[in-house]
């Protein structure tokens, strides 16, 4: 089932900042709230949408830049069909053919060792605000991750518990790097399960901790 959006006015390519208060909430919703605000129209089918969240869009922004931030730790991103109008899509992540035998042994133990890379390169990312300090919470998420180790995109599968928490984590994604180059037969999207401190001590962050690799 497909959910058409269309805001009261057509945007411009060179669209002035606009004042936004989005609040997180699920993405449809969202959706709905950003097109009456920014004139734009969206088409998506709603089982795309389904389960998923935005996080808070607050202050001044083009139109680009505010979807663009909606959108963030999604899973989702905007392809436009026209200045004023867009639809969304799961990234396209080539995936590597399959393999066999000990060549798919050898794979599933790079892939691992990288999921490793990656989780340390979020755990460190997390560690720089207590709001996101690892240790204190559950959340399980999905990561994309580019040939330089940037995560270009990202999605928060469930919630902290917190609103707040959820925002910051999800923007602390957007600045983790992987300091190693990803293997070609890396199947993306990378999943990440981070789990509270059920030990009673004090989690260290420089320590690999309260997190697994998938």
């Amino acid at each position: 089932m497909l959910l058409l959006l269309a805001g009261g006015g057509a945007a411009r390519a060179e669209t002035p900042p606009l004042a936004l208060n989005l609040p997180a909430q699920d993405l449809e919703h969202a959706l709905q709230a950003y097109s009456r605000a920014t004139g734009m129209a969206v088409l998506v089918d709603r089982e795309l949408t389904r389960g998923r969240r935005s996080i808070g869009v607050r202050g001044r922004f083009t139109a680009p830049e505010a979807l663009a931030m909606l959108l963030t730790g999604s899973g989702l991103m905007a392809r436009y069909a026209r200045s004023d109008a867009f639809t969304l899509q799961v990234p396209q992540v080539s995936q590597p053919p399959a393999a066999r035998g000990a060549a798919a042994r050898q794979a599933a133990r790079i892939n691992s060792s990288y999921a490793t890379a990656v989780q340390q390169a979020i755990e460190a990312s997390l560690c720089r605000s207590p709001v996101t300090r690892p240790g204190s919470f559950r959340a399980l998420v999905q990561v994309w991750v580019n040939p330089d180790g940037v995560i270009e995109h990202s999605r928060l599968v469930s919630s902290t518990g917190d609103e707040q928490r959820d925002e910051a984590l999800v923007r602390s994604l957007g600045t983790a790097r992987v300091e190693r180059p990803a293997p070609s037969s890396l199947r993306q999207p990378v999943t990440l399960l981070l789990m509270p401190d059920t030990t009673g001590m004090r989690m260290e962050c420089t320590a690999v901790k309260g997190a697994s690799g998938g």
